[in-house]
């Protein structure tokens, strides 16, 4: 009786220039953005702090502080964030969870209005504003509404550029809210708060927006970043803005708009880090 020898799989030898090839790539990858971006940034750097009467000079980023009317376009940008934030997920976040737990058939619709101001373009959209806010005192004069219709203009804090960014950025707070909804069972986690007697508002507050903070705060840091960039609507509509305030001084003072320019840019991507190491640090610990 011949004796029968198990021959054993031996694993297969894994070519050693497949995953270096991979890394490669990556690498070249990530150095052309790299490239892409910093030299940008560096050249816009180096024209901010070289001078050919001094040289070397950090004194376009000593005078940001105490330029004429920084803290005013800056404090007005960031009010009108805020607002704009809260009105955008207050409207945005209900309409959605009553789609996805009542009328799922009318996800595409709400979609689809949700993803118009990508088609509009910002130019057009802020025109047809102007005309609407030309035609109110010619037959809003003799009603209630033209006191709405003042209120909702007045510089100090002008509602109707909060009411303009809303819908601007419902594409991108949308798309946050959708991949977070997404990622739940929001259908479970609602009948069993509700079955153990939660209220609505309960439900929202204490359920679904905890299980929703990454995405809520993405959608929030969208729709900053989106504020603090938006200079078509405002400068359009005459209010001087973060955007627009730092176009007027790059008229006179080049190397200070500049230097704004970059500090504001950093901040947004440090606030881009800080947000993402948030939502690694929660995933981790979930």
């Amino acid at each position: 009786m011949v004796a029968v020898t198990p021959i054993l799989d031996t694993p297969r030898a894994v070519s050693p220039g497949r995953p270096r090839r991979v890394r490669l790539w990556r690498g070249l990858v990530l150095g052309v953005a790299a490239v892409y971006f910093l030299v940008p940034m560096g050249t816009s750097f180096w024209f901010t702090v070289h001078n050919e009467r001094q040289g070397f000079s950090l004194d376009a980023y000593r005078r940001i502080l105490s330029a004429e009317g920084f803290g005013t376009s800056m404090l007005l940008s960031l009010a009108l964030a805020a607002v704009t934030i809260a009105v955008v997920l207050g409207l945005t976040l209900p309409a959605m969870l009553a789609v996805r737990l009542g009328a799922p058939r009318l996800r595409p619709v709400l979609e689809v209005v949700c993803t118009l101001p990508l088609v509009v373009p910002p130019i057009t959209f802020v025109s047809g504003i102007g005309t609407v806010l030309r035609w109110g005192p010619d037959y809003l004069a003799a009603t209630p509404f033209w006191a709405t219709l003042i209120a909702i203009q007045n510089e100090t804090f002008p509602v109707v550029l909060v009411l303009a960014y809303v819908v601007l950025a419902l594409p991108f707070v949308h798309r946050s809210l959708d991949a977070g909804l997404r990622a739940i069972d929001v259908r479970t986690l609602v009948e069993a708060a509700r079955n153990l007697g939660a209220s609505w508002p309960h439900v929202v507050f204490r359920v679904i927006v905890p299980n929703l903070r990454s995405a809520i705060a993405g959608a929030s840091f969208l729709t900053l970043a989106l504020v603090l960039g938006e200079y078509t609507v405002a400068a359009l509509l005459g209010y001087r803005t973060f955007p627009v305030w730092i176009v007027t001084v790059a008229g006179s003072e080049g190397q200070l708009s500049v230097a704004v320019s970059l500090l504001s840019l950093l901040i947004i991507w440090l606030l881009l880090l800080v947000l993402s190491g948030a939502g690694a640090k929660r995933r981790s610990s979930s």
